[in-house]
């Protein structure tokens, strides 16, 4: 299991890689580094990913700067961390908390 406080590290460190596909999605979201690195920071991991491929992922549930909630996917390589994707939650998908996903 991934620990939040790993992946705080991770940025502390300086060790977190963003992944062109994330570098994309954030650029057509409108969200910036800071806001994921705010995430992280004071974000709470909601769900896990053990057998995500090539190392496991989680779903952490923050705030942007501007105290916005925000959704960041992020992988534990043992040494870094790779930000995945991230987005802004909608209610189509999880419940009013945001944190709950809606059972299909």
């Amino acid at each position: 299991m991934i620990k939040i406080e790993k992946l705080q590290e991770y940025y502390k460190q300086d060790r977190v890689i963003i992944s062109i596909h994330a570098q994309e999605r954030l650029r057509q979201r409108g969200i910036k580094q800071k806001d994921i690195k705010n995430c992280i920071a004071t974000g709470e991991i909601i769900e896990q990913y053990p057998d995500d491929f090539p190392f496991p992922s989680c779903l952490i549930f923050g705030y942007t700067i501007n105290n916005k909630i925000l959704h960041v996917v992020a992988s534990d390589e043992g040494t870094i961390s790779r930000i995945i994707t991230a987005y802004f939650p909608d209610n189509d998908k999880f419940e009013n908390d945001f944190k709950t996903r809606k059972e299909r």
